[in-house]
């Protein structure tokens, strides 16, 4: 079975007040983006690259690759105005019958493990959903106040999601809601359910100037 990852790498970095975006700062020497590619190329030697980046930073994103990576193997196209749109353009890309990676480029951690538990499942249900448990208390709020919520009852929600072609493909011609805020909601939209599988605790996302650091202890470690 043909393997793509779709890596979505489309943020600006307003949250970690960089003039570059997240994506291509240095870890350890290695840009974030680095990292991310090199997980999926390490769990499976034949899997197809596509990189989704902000317009503006295309050709940064070439010299990445150009410097770390053999190119023939990743596409680079531009993201969309939301996420749903920036992995709507990724997907454009295949055509062939294929499971179905798409991954968040900020999340440089994930292990080879992770990948192809991900892999598997998708294989045997259609999807893969990375999750972990919710170790925080959590409150809902409404106009009427605020109310507890049983923690053992929700998810934390990671990436790679994962799918066969078959249905990611289709799923995304659905039109864009404001809801589709990863790629299981727009599965569900399209009348299917998904599969959660164990995330990592480790698999962060960095967002912020401290998960630069975090990550930084976690791959000296």
């Amino acid at each position: 079975m043909q393997k793509y990852a779709v890596i979505v790498a489309g943020g600006s970095g307003k949250r970690m007040g960089t003039e570059i975006p997240k994506q291509f700062l240095l870890l350890k020497g290695k840009p974030v983006l680095y990292y991310t590619i090199h997980a999926f190329q390490k769990a499976f030697n034949d899997i197809r690259i596509i990189l989704v980046l902000p317009e503006e930073h295309l050709e940064l994103g070439k010299e990445i690759v150009d410097g770390y990576f053999d190119a023939s193997g990743i596409l680079i196209t531009r993201g969309g105005e939301t996420r749903f749109h920036s992995v709507q353009n990724g997907l454009k890309l295949i055509e062939e019958e294929s499971i179905i990676f798409v991954h968040d480029g900020v999340r440089c951690l994930l292990s080879t493990q992770l990948i192809q538990r991900c892999f598997e499942t998708a294989m045997e249900t259609g999807s893969a959903i990375p999750v972990t448990d919710c170790k925080d208390s959590v409150r809902q709020v409404s106009e009427a106040g605020n109310e507890a919520i049983d923690r053992s009852k929700l998810k934390l929600v990671q990436t790679p999601q994962t799918f066969h072609s078959k249905i990611l493909l289709p799923a995304f011609e659905i039109d864009y809601k404001e809801r589709f805020t990863d790629e299981a909601n727009v599965v569900e939209a399209f009348g299917l359910k998904v599969t959660l599988v164990p995330g990592e605790e480790t698999n962060i996302k960095i967002t912020n100037p401290v998960d630069l650091v975090i990550a930084e202890s976690i791959l000296e470690n």
